[in-house]
């Protein structure tokens, strides 16, 4: 293990990260909430903190192996959601206590979109635009951690995406270098973005609201400038917006890349997983309008409006929100919750187990019935044209065991802190899924969690955001030994 290497590169990213306090300090400058102090006191913090881990091992500069890059994953997401926090702690405007402080940064660098603040109009602008900024930069980071890193440690979901490629859409890496890679990743995140603030804003946003919701919908992250999310706005325009930019961060970027480069927009649809995905959403928005219509909810065209715009922030595991849906009859809430266990695709800024391993899970399922019928039969698993090695299925079902099973520790876990089985359920689910909104007491926020619930939502949010095997790998024992 080279551990004054992985030391450098973490003290690096510590002090790169400091860097991203000022942008908050020039809002508060700009608008003059007299709450640039935090932020300022913060840059000069995490600066000399990464500063003093890295002039220890600056000098060592070696090649990574395997095991270094997945305790540098692991450790990457940690230490940030750490820093991140620092900020809320020095700030007076929320009050925060430390577990409070860490599980709403670590949150937002997860995109999870789950909060214990209330209040959010009373707050200083420069705080609110922090809660955005941090959702954005932990989308990308997601984005070139799942096209560009994780490959190489073969862990995952962009490895499964080998199994299908009649074309150079699927390779693991987008261009020749790492460096290129998250270069092409960080134009079409910033493209998407900058469009997405554009069209906030001629729907009626105000500027601010504009950027910081953009930040928040590419991300596919959900937090918002108001308690009542997207609800504040009731805008029309607004939602359209917001459905599609939710849309375009739940799809493989890898996908969007090769799009752009070749000009083929018909390229999208000829993706098994992107295909899959349009079906899901389709199926939960027709599903969820009819039992709102059967249920007398709303009248038609409210019921419309409102299906396809929860049941898209569902797929996609945004988590915006025009009502309380959990208030909604039947069981609406808990299949939209549901949803969020498959979310949107690899490779992109969307949380859960993800569209193509739920697909080669049922392509499996389908596999096993003609097997039953033909039991001589040789029978691939295919995705497109091509078969799938059997070793990509042995790791999704491999995941998915890890996942049920973490999930289920994780509940109980909960339930023994002192939540009832409705919020236990609903706030792994959302936090493991990186959904952010739940049932129960967690319907609109976290903020009723006790203590240990909260640090237990901060572990699902990391393992969900890691897919599990990065954090798993560096707890077992034989990591660390030589």
């Amino acid at each position: 293990m080279n551990f004054l290497t992985v030391q450098r590169i973490l003290g690096l990213l510590l002090m790169i990260f400091s860097v991203t306090m000022l942008p908050p300090v020039g809002v508060a400058l700009y608008y003059g909430d007299g709450h640039w102090q935090p932020f300022l006191d913060s840059f000069g913090a995490l600066l000399v903190v990464g500063a003093l881990v890295w002039w220890p091992a600056r000098k060592a500069i070696r090649d990574l192996r395997v095991r270094d890059g997945f305790l540098i994953v692991s450790m990457f997401w940690i230490v940030l959601g750490l820093a991140g926090a620092v900020p809320l702690l020095l700030s007076d405007k929320p009050e925060l206590t430390l577990t409070d402080a860490v599980f709403e940064a670590v949150s937002g660098f997860t995109t999870t979109g789950a909060t214990v603040i209330v209040g959010l109009e009373d707050l200083p602008i420069s705080i609110l635009y922090f809660r955005q900024q941090i959702q954005w930069l932990g989308g990308i980071g997601i984005v070139v951690l799942a096209v560009a890193l994780l490959p190489m440690l073969g862990v995952g979901g962009m490895q499964l995406l080998k199994a299908e490629s009649p074309r150079p859409a699927k390779d693991v890496r987008l261009t020749p270098r790492i460096t290129e890679t998250a270069k092409a990743l960080w134009v079409i995140y910033v493209t998407l973005t900058a469009l997405c603030a554009a069209c906030y804003w001629m729907a009626g946003m105000t500027p601010f609201d504009a950027i910081a919701h953009s930040f928040s919908t590419v991300s596919t992250g959900g937090h918002s400038t108001h308690d009542a999310s997207l609800g504040y706005f009731d805008n029309l325009a607004v939602e359209v917006v917001a459905q599609l930019f939710m849309l375009l961060g739940s799809v493989n970027f890898a996908l969007h890349f090769f799009v752009l480069r070749y000009r083929r927009v018909q390229d999208y649809f000829r993706d098994p997983e992107f295909r899959a995905f349009l079906v899901l959403a389709t199926a939960l928005f027709v599903l969820t309008l009819g039992m709102l219509l059967v249920d007398n909810v709303y009248a038609t065209e409210k019921a419309m409006r409102t299906a396809v715009f929860h049941a898209i922030s569902a797929q996609t595991g945004t988590g915006f929100f025009t009502t309380d849906y959990s208030l909604w009859p039947g069981a609406i809430p808990v299949i939209l919750l549901l949803a969020t266990f498959i979310s949107g695709s690899a490779g992109s800024t969307s949380g859960g187990m993800k569209v193509i391993r739920w697909l080669l899970i049922w392509k499996q399922g389908q596999r096993e019935v003609q097997r039953l019928i033909h039991p001589s039969a040789e029978i691939p698993v295919r995705l497109g044209s091509k078969p799938v090695d059997w070793r990509i299925i042995d790791s999704v079902w491999g995941f998915f065991a890890a996942y049920i099973i973490l999930f289920a520790v994780l509940m109980v876990l909960m339930m023994i802190a002192g939540a009832d089985h409705t919020t236990a359920f609903s706030a792994i689910a959302a936090c493991m899924n990186n959904y952010g909104v739940g049932l129960g007491e967690v319907s609109l926020n976290f903020r009723g969690i006790s203590e240990p619930g909260k640090w237990l939502c901060v572990i699902a949010m990391l393992l969900g955001r890691l897919e599990i095997f990065p954090l798993l790998v560096i707890a077992t024992p034989s990591f660390w030994r030589r």
